[in-house]
């Protein structure tokens, strides 16, 4: 990833993206989206009077007549209500979006945004130039069913390249950044609670050799990974923070590096075949770390010769996938840091990269709107390309029975493949808002999806669609 500017930082943090804002411009003057860097740079008074604007049209009408069993707006709580299946299934609009009171409706709108939303690409016109290689697929699959739309947990991004802020650890329990908190969610008792607030001054209470005791203040999260009950959060100025959820206080602190470009673009927590617990942390100042969480201690330091934006493990342990500031991808050793195979094909800056549970093939995403599968067999070109509808893949996830896989675009889609039909068939998750990440839990049971907008941000939940055979005979 390329340096970001502070003023680009602050705009992103303290201006979160706003659906109605961006629907009131629609009715209003035509669509005009703000996915160009430059554009990020919006005018935050703009934002607040169109605020304004939408709050009259969508709030100050009788909602008295409402078909729904619960009433769009809960006046009660101040918030929009969530979505249940139930509902979904008599015709409630998944994320709450009351189509029927607006003068465009939600086909004329999805029209527009995919007209006119500005893919951000590092070099210019990459995502022209990908669409020659794409796999044909049939949409219309279901894989998973919609289960729910939570408003009561908001999905934030401080960084608007970086989408790996969502980790479910079972079908039940997700983890998520809220602003400066980590939370945990529970889809069954439909609660959730603050895991850590980095605000403040966040301090280890276990004291480890490298551990940087007096801790950090007011750590701008970038990244997250949760597995085996280990949270570790990766932060704008290098900061990693790591705390056991089943112990108090946090467990180790460290800066990978005091360079001016220091973000931490990725983690990734693994077992090693002896059950040791590491991670890896893919940083801008072109390193790729990997810590011993049972010594605390850095073990393996690789650099490279641009930033590295993401970095996936084989099951095997033996290979890493390096994507970054290049539109190569690098397989290399993971004891010495040695590249195997530089892989070609494509043409702008990889930010997502996944293993197969195979071990065979892993996958890529890049800002040219494609994400590329590859064969460790044969990796003179790969064997599937996959184009997104509106911008860069930016997240990508295999389930652990590897029969599918999901990526995620800057906003608006999630596509979820038949791994066994060669990704050609698919089933594409269609709602409005930024993604801030995706997860499957380790079951494949569930899939969660971050929503990260002002007025429609949200968790959606999927459910694994079951076909049970054997209850026909009994029909």
């Amino acid at each position: 990833m390329g340096s970001y500017s502070n003023s680009r930082f602050g705009f992103l943090f303290n201006c979160d993206l706003d659906l109605v804002s961006s629907l009131c411009v629609v009715l209003s003057s035509g669509m005009s989206h703000y996915q160009d860097d430059a554009e990020y740079m919006a005018d935050e008074n703009d934002m607040e009077d169109i605020d304004d604007d939408v709050d009259e049209e969508f709030h100050g009408r009788d909602m008295s007549g409402s078909d729904s069993d619960v009433d769009e707006y809960d006046y009660s709580n101040n918030k929009i209500s969530d979505t249940s299946a139930a509902q979904a299934r008599r015709g409630k609009d998944i994320q709450g979006i009351p189509w029927d009171q607006l003068s465009i409706t939600r086909e004329k709108y999805r029209q527009t945004r995919l007209e006119q939303y500005k893919n951000y690409e590092n070099i210019p016109h990459s995502g022209e130039g990908s669409g020659k290689d794409c796999r044909i697929t049939k949409k219309g699959a279901s894989y998973y069913d919609f289960r729910l739309n939570s408003r009561s947990v908001k999905s934030t991004i401080l960084h608007f390249q970086l989408r790996n802020l969502v980790c479910a650890t079972s079908k039940h329990d997700v983890y998520l950044l809220s602003h400066f908190s980590v939370m945990h969610w529970s889809s069954l008792t439909h609660r959730k609670r603050e895991i850590l607030n980095v605000s403040g001054h966040v301090a280890p209470a276990e004291k480890h050799p490298g551990s940087l005791m007096e801790g950090f203040t007011q750590t701008q999260v970038s990244t997250l990974a949760v597995k085996d009950k280990l949270l570790v959060a990766g932060g704008f100025q290098g900061e990693l923070i790591c705390k056991h959820l089943d112990r108090p206080g946090i467990s180790f602190c460290c800066r990978t590096t005091y360079d001016d470009n220091a973000i931490t673009n990725a983690v990734e927590i693994y077992v090693t075949p002896s059950g040791a617990v590491h991670f890896t942390a893919s940083n801008n100042d072109c390193g790729v770390r990997d810590f011993d969480m049972e010594k605390y201690q850095l073990s393996k330091h690789f650099h490279f010769l641009w930033p590295v934006n993401h970095t996936s493990l084989s099951p095997d342990g033996k290979l890493l996938i390096i994507v970054g500031d290049n539109p190569d991808v690098m397989l290399v050793d993971s004891d010495t840091g040695k590249t195997v195979m530089p892989l070609r094909g494509h043409l702008d800056y990889s930010f997502a990269s996944t293993w197969h549970p195979n071990g065979v093939n892993f996958a890529t995403g890049n800002q040219d709107k494609t994400c590329r599968i590859w064969d460790v067999r044969n990796m003179s070109r790969s064997i599937a390309v996959l184009k997104g509808n509106l911008g860069a893949i930016r997240s990508i996830r295999y389930t652990s029975d590897g029969k599918y896989m999901a990526m995620a675009e800057p906003a608006d889609f999630v596509h979820v493949y038949d791994v066994k039909s060669g990704y050609e068939n698919e089933q594409e998750i269609d709602f409005f808002g930024e993604i801030s990440g995706l997860s499957f839990s380790p079951d494949t049971e569930s899939l969660f999806i971050g929503v990260w907008d002002r007025t429609y941000g949200s968790l959606l939940e999927y459910g694994r669609r079951r076909n049970y055979l054997y209850l026909d005979s009994l029909m």
